[in-house]
């Protein structure tokens, strides 16, 4: 069962007392269960963008009895402007964007997203689309550029080592084959003191070159910022530190107002965007932690336009 994640939190953050909220963008829709819950607390109209053709396909049957009022886009969420102005909307109340990889298609096997199967190294969002696989990566990218997606994209100490191993033996075709290389790579002292499989930080890094997420990151804050009205709020749903970073310091830089001193006119001024409305990130409780064990990394961080 799909468990939105920090939902009472996204509710009191988009929706606090008084305001109302007609125009929503859910640019990670997943299976619905937030944009249900906004629509159930009166947001008019819900604008669904979802990269994953499988997930929209689950969303538009958990809405269908708000299908008069829920937008459904398979696309990215870095073209929310486009499909804003496709419906006439010059802004919009709230914006929510649920970052990262969702529950369903880490439970489907045959995505490739996890090791716990096996099955081909896919891991792409939309796999209806051209991009790059895993295994496209895997067996065709350089030594170089593995250990640097690996490092910086999984943090993964022991990268050039995975690599020279991927060299010997691949072609890899399947997230078995690639797990159990990795885990017979890293050193047995770290293997044994890790809490987590050692391919994890593998696995993520593949995920997120193959689907561009932080790149994507990086592209949609600002036009999402763009496109509120004065007085709407973003709410972003991160799970790692590579994307937390990323909206902790465009949050910062957006609501930072530099003026120049008298006498510094050349200093270059600079407006501020957004108000911060978490200068600290809401976690989950440890009940929903309980609930839902894959919450437990989850921060979320709010602005509010200006």
């Amino acid at each position: 069962m799909h468990i939105p994640v920090l939902l009472d939190e996204v509710l009191a953050a988009l929706l606090p007392p008084g305001k109302t909220i007609r125009r929503v963008i859910d640019g990670t829709p997943g299976a619905g269960g937030h944009s249900r819950a906004l629509l159930e607390r009166g947001a008019e109209q819900v604008l669904a963008i979802e990269l994953d053709p499988f997930a929209l396909a689950i969303a538009r049957e958990n809405l269908r009895e708000y299908a008069d009022r829920v937008h459904f886009v398979h696309d990215s969420y870095v073209t929310m402007a486009q499909h804003t102005a496709d419906l006439g909307w010059d802004s919009v109340d709230a914006i929510l964007l649920d970052l990262g990889l969702s529950s369903m298609q880490l439970d489907t096997p045959e995505r490739g997203f996890a090791f716990k199967y096996d099955a081909p190294l896919d891991m792409r969002f939309n796999p209806e689309g051209d991009d790059l696989t895993a295994a496209d990566i895997i067996n065709q990218w350089s030594p170089e550029a593995l250990t640097d997606i690996f490092w910086r994209y999984g943090e993964e100490q022991f990268s050039r080592q995975i690599v020279r191993a991927i060299m010997q033996q691949r072609p890899l075709s399947t997230t078995r084959q690639l797990a159990d290389l990795v885990a017979q790579t890293v050193p047995r002292k770290k293997e044994k003191t890790s809490t987590i499989h050692p391919a994890t930080r593998i696995f993520q890094a593949l995920r997120i070159a193959v689907n561009n997420e932080l790149e994507s990151v990086e592209t949609v804050l600002p036009i999402a910022i763009n496109i509120l009205k004065p007085g709407g709020r973003l709410a972003v749903i991160t799970f790692h530190s590579l994307e937390d970073r990323i909206v902790k310091q465009h949050f910062k830089d957006a609501s930072t107002e530099i003026i120049a001193p008298p006498g510094m006119a050349s200093l270059p001024e600079k407006e501020a965007l957004v108000n911060l409305i978490t200068r600290k990130p809401i976690e989950p409780t440890e009940r929903e932690i309980t609930a839902n064990p894959r919450s437990r990394s989850a921060k979320l961080r709010v602005v509010e336009k200006l």
